[in-house]
């Protein structure tokens, strides 16, 4: 259809319910399949949420018994709730994109807009999601995590990117299924307080990555930025 439609889907005491979130996205993923809509990546803040993918292990899982809800995506245990960007792209991969084309371009878009803010990520090798690499002092910790799910050709499920919410909440669970790395924000990382309303327009300037021709953007490189001097959070 040669557009992709964004949509805003709610925010703060707005957040969309995650099951109301995904029962909308099957109804798009299939009306999309039909070509009766376009391209759309919706865009949305939740509740406090654990969800889990189909490679999650029970050791896991919260450690204290806090509900789950098991999706069909990839991946495995993560976290969603207040001050976390989330996307749910409903796209038709572009002829020739591939499953790790597609994560690779979905990874590009959140590079970007931190790379927008001032900050350095990385892909790592074997993992997916968005990484600050360790120092020697702090090992690798991500700041976008991805789990999609792919279906007739078109994507759901999607990225969420942590903005300035309560990193607590990972230490329920074994965020991913890795135990070797850490979870972080931007807020974090930046040292001054990155909202959601901040880094809606820069995720929405750089989503047509994802449904450009094949070799278009997919593995585009960033020279490291310069980190730019913020105030300090409070």
């Amino acid at each position: 259809m040669g557009e992709l439609e964004i949509i805003r889907a709610g925010f703060g005491a707005e957040a969309v319910d995650y099951q109301t979130a995904w029962d909308d996205q099957r109804a798009r993923h299939t009306a999309r399949v039909a070509d009766l809509v376009p391209d759309t990546v919706i865009l949305l803040e939740h509740p406090p949420v654990y969800t889990a993918g189909k490679r999650t292990e029970p050791m896991d899982r919260p450690f204290d018994g806090t509900p789950v809800v098991d999706v069909d995506r990839g991946g495995k245990i993560t976290w969603h709730g207040p001050g976390q960007l989330v996307g749910y792209p409903i796209v038709r991969m572009p002829e020739g994109v591939y499953v790790v084309d597609f994560v690779r371009r979905v990874e590009q878009v959140i590079i970007e807009v931190c790379a927008d803010l001032g900050l350095h990520t990385e892909r790592v090798q074997g993992r997916s999601g968005v990484w600050i690499p360790g120092d020697g002092l702090r090992q690798d910790r991500k700041v976008a995590a991805i789990g999609l799910r792919f279906a007739k050709g078109v994507t759901m499920h999607g990225f969420a990117l942590n903005c300035d919410n309560d990193l607590d909440w990972y230490h329920r669970i074994v965020p991913c299924g890795i135990r070797d790395a850490g979870v972080t924000t931007l807020s974090e990382e930046l040292g001054c307080r990155v909202t959601i309303q901040e880094v809606l327009p820069l995720v929405e300037r750089h989503l047509g990555l994802l449904t450009e021709p094949k070799g278009a953007a997919t593995d585009r490189v960033r020279v490291r930025p310069v980190l730019i001097a913020k105030e300090p959070r409070p």
